[in-house]
């Protein structure tokens, strides 16, 4: 039998597994909306603040909520940032929207507090200690944005960086008005 005989069935078997690998663990690849929590009761938290203020989302229930895992390091995020600095000083009184950021996988806590105080954002940016209340959210990158309605159910999620236009999908989807 000649070698290219012998070599065709495991390379091609090979070929299908990556092809397979690469489909079942990128199943939102490209897509910027939805996924399993849509629908559902938001995950329970119960997280710090870098000020040291406890904030649990139970607290918030009644509110709409922009929920917002971020870090220092991502580009996208500081893309964003000006956008939920202006969506928490619009909204909030008016509507009683409730502007969440998380840290994601933040290796320096200072690099976020600089980050804050660089595109001025004044809501509350909570420590993720072991990345728990990532976990529970299903975040596998940032930024992942959770728009949570009055009730506590996930109506919209959107992965990557917001623009206006995405950003007001989700306020829609919660009744809140647009930026």
């Amino acid at each position: 039998m000649t070698l290219w005989r012998r070599l065709l069935p495991p390379v091609l078997a090979a070929a299908l597994a990556v092809v397979l690998g690469v489909a079942l663990l990128n199943p939102a690849r490209g897509t910027t909306s939805g996924g399993p929590l849509v629908g559902k009761p938001a995950p329970a938290f119960a997280l710090q603040s870098l000020d040291g203020a406890p904030v649990r989302l139970a607290d918030l229930r009644g509110r709409p909520v922009v929920l917002n895992f971020w870090a220092s390091w991502c580009t996208p995020c500081r893309e964003e940032a000006p956008l939920f600095r202006e969506l928490s000083e619009r909204q909030e009184a008016s509507q009683g929207l409730a502007v969440i950021g998380i840290l994601f996988q933040e290796t320096k806590e200072q690099n976020a507090r600089d980050f804050i105080r660089e595109f001025a954002l004044a809501y509350p940016s909570l420590r993720d200690p072991q990345s728990r209340t990532a976990i529970n959210y299903g975040v596998g990158g940032i930024p992942e944005t959770f728009f949570i309605d009055r009730a506590g159910v996930v109506q919209h999620l959107d992965r990557g960086g917001l623009n206006r236009e995405r950003l007001n999908v989700g306020l829609d989807k919660i009744g809140v008005g647009r930026l």
